[in-house]
């Protein structure tokens, strides 16, 4: 159990299974529990009433990173082994890090996945679950392969293979995700319409989110040793930098928000890598309140809400929602913690 994550009983009837659309109602009409830092105090709404939270002149900041679909199916050459291939991070344009499902590989053995498209082995699974691959094809060309075969990671709790279009936020632009920036995911362009009308300030960043689960329970698959690659315009630094002077809220949608704001202010690199690990006692540097889904018992994403709430009201809120029949996960309701 990571250090600053909660224990707590989930009942398998609320993991959200499907999209909100898929439901009946829209996607910025699900739930929203407010939490506030100083009192704890929880607050029930709906997220298409965001606006009424926040105050013209505060930042909203947004990650544009657009999901693939990770999951690729092929043949071992020569063996014709069935393999799975479960995408986890770019290493550069035609090698990435890659969780393979099915039989044991060894360094130099190829996979093929259809006419147009194989790969090889560099390095085998050792100290981690992760192997390396070399894709028989780089940049654009690789993406529109990967586009053509693939289909979005999904886990235990989602029964049905919903189309990549519901993996993804109406704002998505950059496709590097193998799973969803999920927080971004209720927004519709009616209420961001809404809101910068109102005044607030949206603003975007870039962070290609990583594989969370190597399905192995037994991996302690620290936040540390997640490595993630971001890019901050530098637009977007200068306002929320405006923001912190006038004592304006500077929101984040998203874990991977907070980690590429709190790595760009505490290095002063607008583009690199975050391994940073939020807990709770982690001084923020560059967000007052964070906009999440709702996550699940022992994840080390609940380390990081501790960092703006204290635990115990946390804990407390989360018991709350559990009674109140919020749904969790990707396709679940909101969480607005300031």
């Amino acid at each position: 159990m990571i250090a600053g994550s909660l224990k707590f009983n989930l009942p398998p009837s609320l993991n959200a299974s499907a999209p909100p659309e898929r439901r009946g109602i829209r996607r910025d009409h699900v739930r929203m529990m407010v939490l506030s830092k100083e009192t704890g105090y929880a607050c029930h709404d709906s997220f298409y009433r965001l606006d009424q939270y926040l105050n013209e002149g505060d930042v909203l900041v947004l990650n544009t990173s657009r999901t693939i679909p990770a999951i690729l199916r092929g043949c071992l050459t020569g063996s014709q082994k069935e393999v799975e291939i479960r995408l986890a991070g770019k290493i550069d344009e035609s090698r990435w890090h890659a969780l393979i499902v099915g039989p044991t590989v060894q360094a130099g053995e190829r996979i093929s996945f259809s006419g147009r498209l194989k790969a090889a082995v560099e390095q085998p699974a050792k100290e981690t679950p992760l192997s390396v691959i070399c894709f028989s094809k780089s940049g654009t060309n690789l993406f529109d392969e990967i586009y053509s075969l693939g289909e979005p990671i999904r886990y235990e709790y989602i029964d049905t293979p919903w189309n990549l279009d519901y993996y993804q936020t109406v704002f998505a632009s950059h496709p590097g995700s193998v799973e969803m920036p999920s927080a971004g995911r209720a927004f519709s362009w009616e209420l961001i319409f809404k809101l910068r009308r109102k005044g607030i300030k949206i603003v975007f960043i870039q962070l290609h989110t990583g594989l969370s689960y190597f399905l192995d329970d037994n991996f302690d698959h620290h936040p540390s040793k997640n490595r993630e690659e971001y890019a901050i315009p530098e637009e977007t630094l200068s306002i929320i930098g405006e923001a912190r002077k006038e004592g304006r809220w500077v929101i984040a949608v998203g874990t991977t928000v907070v980690r590429a704001l709190e790595t760009a202010f505490s290095t002063g690199q607008a583009h690199g890598w975050t391994n940073l690990f939020i807990h709770p006692g982690y001084e923020l540097k560059a967000v007052d309140g964070i906009l999440t889904g709702l996550h699940e018992p022992e994840a080390s994403h609940l380390a990081m809400l501790s960092a703006f709430i204290p635990q115990d009201k946390l804990y407390g809120a989360y018991a709350d929602a559990v009674e109140a029949k919020y749904l969790w996960h990707e396709f679940g309701d909101m969480n607005l913690i300031i």
